[in-house]
């Protein structure tokens, strides 16, 4: 099946890119643009743009979709907030994106981890003050996993102020066995909801791909519990094979769909972040206009 126009990227200028990728190695970070094989990574690093992938590059699931390496991982690195933190400040970033592979093998499937994470980002970005000019707080995204409906682990990522708490639900219920079979879709929904409910300061997100074999009804359902659940962002975007290995797309959804999708979430005060390259982090600054 070959790809339409509207899933044709440009190839970006390579000066930028070749600076970010640098300043990574430099700094001992992994992000989740290289590991996934993101389809953007091109356009983001040309822009100055990452997202942050913590606890190591191995995953403990098997979801169908995802590029990540999967496997036995390492013990976190107690060092890792303060690589994460020194790349941002080298980079003058205003807003963070931080996410992990998801860890069963830890008590608290990282949480504290991602807190330790935090609370270096807000200090580099306090000894970075200088003078009396004022410098805008430092806005931080959580992409986490579902910590196995640990709410203490849950409690304990919001106990580092993200002004964004997002977690993904993948995709339709239905097709859950087949895409994620170690994740469960009801619990992810009470994970966002809780997160709302403690919180209820924080910008709650989460996102799904289509073209795995959904259906509109499908879609529209997803965005109605999303909705329930207390979100108020929602990404979609259109499912792409990272490698040959993985299941190939069963569709490609053309972008007047996607506006649906809009459009349907407009009418139940959801916003929907929704496009062919859309991702759950990708213009992750601009997908929360019109809500602040």
């Amino acid at each position: 099946m070959a790809l339409p126009n509207f899933l044709v990227k440009r190839i970006p200028k390579q000066e930028n890119i070749r600076r970010l990728r640098q300043l990574i190695s430099d700094c001992d970070i992994s992000t989740v643009c290289e590991s996934a094989k993101c389809p953007n990574i091109g356009e983001c690093f040309s822009r100055d743009t990452l997202t942050f992938m913590i606890l190591g590059k191995i995953c403990t699931r098997s979801c169908r979709f995802c590029g990540v390496e999967k496997g036995s991982p390492l013990a976190p690195d107690p060092e890792e907030p303060k690589r994460i933190s020194r790349a941002v400040d080298k980079l003058g970033l205003a807003y963070v994106v931080v996410t992990s592979v998801t860890r069963d093998d830890l008590p608290d499937g990282g949480a504290e981890h991602f807190k330790n994470v935090g609370t270096a980002l807000v200090a580099v970005r306090n000894n970075s003050r200088t003078g009396t000019s004022p410098v805008p707080p430092l806005k931080i995204e959580f992409l986490i996993p579902d910590f196995q409906g640990n709410e203490d682990a849950l409690r304990s990522v919001l106990d580092a102020k993200p002004y964004v708490l997002n977690h993904n639900v993948e995709t339709v219920p239905r097709l859950y066995k087949f895409v994620r079979p170690q994740a469960v879709y009801q619990r992810s929904l009470a994970l966002l909801k809780l997160a709302k409910r403690q919180k209820g300061t924080v910008y709650t997100k989460s996102g799904f791909m289509v073209g795995l074999g959904e259906d509109k009804q499908e879609v529209f359902g997803v965005l109605n519990d999303l909705k329930d659940a207390g979100c108020d962002i929602v990404t979609i975007g259109q499912y792409l094979p990272p490698t040959k290995d993985h299941p190939k797309a069963a569709r490609y959804v053309h972008p007047d769909e996607f506006n649906e999708y809009k459009l349907a979430g407009a009418k139940i005060g959801l916003k929907v972040f929704a496009g062919p390259f859309v991702r759950s982090s990708f213009q992750a600054k601009e997908s929360l206009e019109g809500l602040i």
